[in-house]
């Protein structure tokens, strides 16, 4: 599924962010940016060496912010790495950390020159984000975005399975017409 918001193509597809060839990809990591499993360690195996060895020069990013690095290995020539909130109850400030975590990847890429960015679905897996909520905060995130800031001409949703892109997919449906 694709949308078009001013100059900006928003597009939903299942896939392996990993195969991106968008100028970054949005990395789901964790605060210590040293690997881990599901997305984050999926990036780190495909870019190689030299993403996590840019990510301890780094040496961390606080939930809700964003910081980037080379793509390594990857198509993509960038990797942006933010941090999620772990949810709990959706009353510890996980809406506000999950909007961030979008809001400043998309910011860094914009700061950065890029024109296109690719996103898993932050959250949703090992720190249990419901994706329904998940994906609301996302597509809500990144059309008040588009309307306001230029020069993003693509931001694509990369979802792993099926069901995730028919939840995002009924989402931007709803909120685009």
């Amino acid at each position: 599924m694709e949308v078009k918001i001013a100059d900006t193509v928003i597009a939903l597809v299942k896939g392996d962010i990993t195969e991106e060839s968008t100028d970054a990809i949005v990395n789901a990591a964790n605060s210590r940016l040293m690997g881990g499993g599901g997305v984050d360690g999926a990036i780190h195996r495909a870019g190689g060496p030299k993403i996590m060895e840019e990510c301890r020069k780094i040496g961390g990013c606080a939930t809700g912010s964003a910081v980037i690095t080379t793509g390594g290995g990857l198509k993509a020539k960038y990797v942006i790495h933010t941090v999620g909130p772990i949810y709990k109850d959706g009353d510890h400030q996980e809406p506000e950390l999950l909007e961030s975590s979008y809001r400043s990847s998309l910011d860094l890429a914009l700061d950065k020159g890029l024109k296109s960015i690719a996103f898993p679905s932050i959250s949703t897996g090992a720190y249990g984000y419901p994706v329904e909520e998940a994906a609301g905060i996302a597509i809500k995130t990144v059309l008040e975005f588009v309307s306001a800031h230029k020069g993003l001409a693509l931001i694509r949703f990369v979802l792993f399975s099926e069901a995730d892109l028919k939840t995002y997919s009924q989402i931007l449906a709803k909120l685009t017409k």
